[in-house]
């Protein structure tokens, strides 16, 4: 047995000193931050991602994702502290390995460990003895021990003694320039006490504060809860927006006045569905593993239910809306103004904007987008035949044609105020109007 003393106090050494050798595997909006702050902080960084155009992209210094500061990525290679790469050759000298790869759902909507056993396999090909083994990827609770561990240890050596694994969640929260991958807390968890020690001790050389806890499950499970929470908060206030219509009562003017009691309430805010990979996907996750175990999670699957629905709701809604202006959906032309999951990023991964217009032109209807971070509509997991489109100059020629404009994505720089001048209807789901102070001209505005 290789003396694992040796190897942690070896290993810990090159961590305080900023000496030890990361690799990042996964590149996307969780892998790339990280990669670029650790690598500010003085640590020598390779990016290893299978996409060689986004690695030659990144290489060439060009912004690749829209909210990092301008010429971030550029400098971070400049450095020489920095780089990305297809080979996974820079796996033999790494001392620290972090994957970062999605784990979306499957067709079935069931959880997908496929890129995290790939990149597990790739790394077991060059796992040496003092390495540490990081997963970020979002799993359900035992997954680092159940599925990544084994395929490492294949090999023969062994977490906690020959080499160190642990799992720590992201948390990256796209777009927000008030929460950088340094001020988020960073929780670690591991089975072992040295795989815990050196984790906790690698993140916090580069986060203001970590929060080492248990074991790896419980690690995994504190991403699994906090996208939970969300995800029933959403189902809530979306379910009391539509009880709330009904009663001739304004929702979003409920939730603000709500928000001013300091105490026991959190404001979350209606809107078209819940996007991205962590709120839709977290509690699937979870789910999956509870009736695994012979327990069950009804609340969160009924608000998994609930949101899932969302976009059926919406356009049914915008169906009821045409009708009362003499319009039929087989003959509507409507425009759909954001096809991002969130606003002000260029992410279009679970995005409820996409299911809408599916829905819509199911129902007979013709769509148009508008969204400035996707000129091309790009090839997305859930709806490939969508691809290739084109996005429309948001202008009072486009708007004359179309029969109403359902605002999806609130992106910071679209023109709602020519929106609002030219649109007949405006079906608002982000309650954007209101917060500019602006009112429609020659039309109609609907809270949806």
């Amino acid at each position: 047995m290789t003396n694992v003393f040796s190897l942690s106090a070896t290993l810990r050494d090159r961590i305080q000193s900023r000496q030890a050798k990361v690799v990042t595997v996964g590149l996307g909006y969780v892998g790339l931050p990280l990669a670029l702050t650790l690598s500010e902080e003085g640590f020598p960084v390779t990016g290893l991602d299978l996409n060689a155009d986004r690695v030659a992209a990144i290489n060439a210094g060009r912004q690749v994702i829209s909210y990092f500061a301008k010429d971030r990525i550029r400098n971070a290679v400049l450095s020489g502290r920095f780089a990305a790469s297809c080979d996974e050759a820079v796996l033999d000298e790494a001392d620290v390995v972090v994957i970062c790869v999605p784990t979306p759902l499957s067709d079935t909507r069931a959880p997908d460990l496929s890129h995290v056993l790939g990149a597990a396999e790739t790394i077991a090909r060059h796992l040496r003895p003092g390495q540490l083994i990081v997963l970020e990827s979002t799993v359900w609770p035992g997954a680092t021990t159940m599925v990544l561990r084994p395929v490492l240890e294949a090999g023969g050596l062994r977490a906690g003694d020959d080499f160190f694994l642990a799992f720590s969640p992201e948390r990256e929260d796209p777009g927000n320039d008030r929460f950088s991958t340094r001020a988020i807390p960073k929780v670690v968890g591991a089975d072992d006490a040295r795989s815990l020690d050196l984790a906790d001790l690698f993140y916090a050389q580069v986060v203001t504060r970590t929060v080492p806890v248990g074991s790896s499950a419980t690690a995994e499970a504190v991403k699994l809860v906090e996208n939970s929470f969300r995800t029933v908060n959403i189902a809530l206030v979306n379910e009391l927006k539509v009880a709330l219509q009904a009663m001739g009562v304004d929702v979003w003017e409920v939730i603000r006045a709500a928000a001013t009691k300091p105490f026991g309430f959190m404001p979350f805010y209606p809107g078209p569905g819940i996007g991205g990979d962590c709120i839709p996907v977290s509690p699937v996750y979870l789910s999956w593993r509870a009736r695994d175990v012979g327990s069950a999670v009804p609340i969160i699957d009924l608000a998994r239910k609930n949101n899932d629905e969302a976009p059926d709701l919406i356009a049914g809604r915008i169906a009821v809306e045409l009708a009362r202006d003499g319009v039929k959906m087989k003959d509507a032309r409507i425009l759909i103004m954001g096809i991002a999951y969130k606003k002000d990023v260029e992410d279009t991964r679970e995005s409820p904007a996409l299911a809408i217009l599916k829905r819509l032109e199911a129902m007979g209807a013709r769509c148009l987008y508008h969204d400035p971070f996707f000129p091309v509509m790009p090839v997305t997991r859930d709806h490939p035949d969508l691809a290739g489109r084109q996005s429309q100059t948001l202008d009072e020629d486009v708007l004359a044609t179309c029969d109403a404009v359902l605002i999806a994505t609130d992106h910071t720089n679209a023109d709602y105020r020519c929106v609002a001048r030219h649109a007949r209807l405006i079906l608002d789901s982000r309650n954007v109007l209101e917060a500019m102070g602006l009112r429609p001209e020659r039309g109609r505005l609907v809270k949806v």
